[in-house]
């Protein structure tokens, strides 16, 4: 499932030319692109889709939704290590031929 999931910038940088930030959801924190939202600063929430910042949000929208997809375990399912998911099932992991 693709989801659009709202985080809070911690730091912004330019890499390479492009403004990327590292973004908080709910405790996992990824790196984004902030092309599309070029006025976006520290601390302010934005929803983000495939790595790209796409809308501001404000806090309090932010936090209910954040609330809303840890209590449905959606956050675990889009952002988890896929390792450690592998292990919780019986698939096994390109690690298990080794």
């Amino acid at each position: 499932m693709c989801l659009a999931v709202p985080g809070k910038v911690l730091e912004i940088e330019e890499r390479d030319g492009t403004r990327m930030a590292s973004v908080d959801f709910g405790g996992v924190v990824k790196e984004v692109c902030l092309e599309y939202l070029p006025d976006l600063r520290i601390g302010e929430y934005a929803i983000v889709h495939v790595g790209f910042a796409l809308q501001r949000l404000d806090e309090e929208s932010a936090r209910r939704t954040l609330d809303l997809f840890e209590n449905l375990g959606l956050l675990e399912e889009e952002f988890g290590d896929p390792w450690e998911q592998a292990a919780r099932t019986d698939t096994p992991t390109p690690e298990a031929g080794r």
